[in-house]
């Protein structure tokens, strides 16, 4: 390569990085609520990145489309009750956020054999309805669920629950309530997590538009109580703020970090801290943690170790899937393969709006020695990846 074509390269790649980073908050790498190893991800490997696969890894089939069934699928969340793995998604006939979008569900002894999806939240009259995730209150089980009006300008939508005491009978609808009482005027986002002093913390898009905040409640039930954290989004564009579909984590000081899709495509992922279990949160900012501006899935495993589930490219192709993690929460320099991009993912077998390769929107849970990892493939393919906890282990 000659001289003069290595320096314009490195110049154009420069002002790429920073074009990235405009417009946030990003003063040195000590200030980023936590960093990630710089060499983690080999880009030149396309299919894997350079990842190896945990040991033990398994992954299983929630539902697959046919001719006569739904062919769009997203959205997977899954929960375990009374001796059942659930699974719930947004299923519609054919493309993403339809009219005809409703909320399925379907059960499992063992996780390998499945329901045929039943009925969770229906279609609407005007509108359509998208999975809101689970949450277990002792013997009963939380379905989340969210209603967007078509009349509604800015796009928006509100938050509704049903309850269940054996995963089958639900009870009517209600409104998802804040601390005074009113309905939530905003969308539920997929994994409220409970705090050591059992406060529940999650996220919610709320109106006009959809401009995400932290949100809390102390009541155990999850679905009443909730107050709306003091947070200010970076930015905001077509009533949408700049970082939208965040997921928690703790840190070993207990300190929450909220990571969020940036909606403007840097191919970072965002994130904000708090100090008082989610009651303030900083400005959000990017972080070094590559992310192909889809949703993801954080948490801790029963030891401590934070983690993150996302594609870490630095494009809009949503694959490979990986999993990365932190002893402390602060310093990232592990990660693991769990599905491969290229000859690694099945064809897309049914064309629809939005749809394309990859593997989409993952959410996670812990459960019986294992950690769960929902999303869907090609967005028609429900499926879920298994880790064992000891092939995680550092």
């Amino acid at each position: 390569m000659k001289k003069s074509t290595a320096i314009l390269i490195s110049s154009l790649v420069f002002g790429y990085c920073c074009l990235l980073f405009q417009g946030c908050k990003v003063n040195s790498s000590t200030e980023l609520p936590f960093s990630v190893k710089s060499d983690l991800f080999d880009t030149l490997q396309v299919a894997d990145l350079g990842l190896k696969t945990p040991k033990g890894i398994e992954t299983f089939t929630v539902f697959k489309p046919s001719d006569s069934t739904d062919h769009f699928s997203n959205g997977a969340v899954m929960t375990a009750f009374n001796g059942y793995l659930y699974c719930q998604w947004q299923s519609s006939k054919q493309d993403e956020d339809s009219e005809d979008t409703w909320v399925a569900y379907s059960r499992s002894k063992d996780g390998r054999s499945w329901s045929k999806p039943m009925v969770l939240a229906e279609t609407q009259s005007s509108g359509y309805s998208t999975s809101g995730g689970w949450w277990r209150n002792g013997d009963t089980l939380v379905a989340y669920f969210n209603v967007w009006p078509s009349k509604l300008v800015p796009e928006g939508g509100f938050a509704y629950y049903k309850t269940s005491v054996d995963g089958v009978h639900w009870s009517d609808k209600k409104p998802v309530l804040m601390k005074d009482g009113s309905p939530m005027q905003g969308v539920f986002e997929q994994d409220p997590r409970s705090l050591e002093n059992g406060r529940i913390v999650n996220a919610a898009h709320f109106q006009p538009g959809l401009h995400v905040a932290p949100i809390f409640t102390d009541d155990p039930s999850g679905v009443i109580g909730w107050t709306r954290a003091d947070f200010s989004n970076s930015s905001s564009k077509n009533d949408v703020s700049r970082e939208i579909e965040p997921s928690c984590f703790s840190q070993n000081d207990q300190t929450l970090v909220m990571v969020f899709r940036d909606q403007f495509s840097s191919f970072f992922s965002m994130a904000s801290v708090s100090h008082d279990l989610g009651e303030t949160w900083t400005s959000p900012m990017l972080t070094q943690m590559p992310d192909s501006r889809s949703k993801q899935s954080a948490g801790n495993l029963p030891d401590g170790t934070a983690y993150l589930v996302n594609n870490p490219v630095h494009s809009k192709i949503r694959m490979p899937l990986a999993i990365t993690l932190s002893k402390d929460g602060k310093f990232f320099d592990r990660s693991f393969m769990l599905r491969k991009g290229e000859e690694g993912i099945q064809p897309l077998r049914f064309q629809g709006k939005y749809k394309r390769l990859g593997y989409h929107y993952p959410k996670s849970m812990v459960h019986d020695g294992y950690l769960y990892v929902s999303y869907t493939t090609n967005k028609e393919d429900v499926e879920f990846t298994r880790i064992p906890l000891e092939s995680l282990k550092d």
